[in-house]
């Protein structure tokens, strides 16, 4: 498989003004070159979730989107730390770590994680005190 585009994107840690619209970029470019109305849904709510949990744990990260010559979507989100303690706990649904300030916005559920799981077609995810890199995939056929 080769990419035939690439596009990358920036989140800034405790952005909440700017939350989501990284998200609505991506949604609305891959709208454009026509991926199906399904796995666009898919991917927004993985990329949403991604991006949200970079802005609220996060030292701040990128996420990088790689559309491959045989249709799959792959988006990478890379953060600078401070790592995931418990990653088992982290993909338990409503187990969250948000501080008082992303609960009082609304954020924090502790969904983020097993959603992604739950819409990706491939999931992995490598922590460690230095950050943590989540690829997700979706197959577009």
């Amino acid at each position: 498989m080769a990419v035939i585009l690439h596009e990358e994107y920036t989140v800034s840690k405790n952005d909440y003004g700017n939350a989501g619209k990284v998200s609505s970029r991506v949604k609305d470019m891959l709208k454009k070159i026509g991926v199906g109305a399904q796995v666009l849904r898919r991917i927004a709510v993985a990329c949403y979730e991604a991006e949200i949990n970079l802005v609220i744990h996060s030292d701040g990260g990128r996420v990088d989107l790689d559309i491959m010559d045989d249709g799959d979507i792959i988006l990478t989100f890379t953060d600078v730390g401070p790592g995931i303690p418990d990653l088992e706990k982290a993909l338990t649904p409503g187990f969250s770590t948000a501080n008082d300030e992303a609960r009082n916005l609304g954020f924090g559920a502790g969904m983020g994680l097993p959603n992604i799981k739950r819409v990706s077609d491939t999931f992995d995810i490598k922590t460690s005190p230095s950050g943590t890199t989540l690829t997700v995939g979706f197959h577009n056929a």
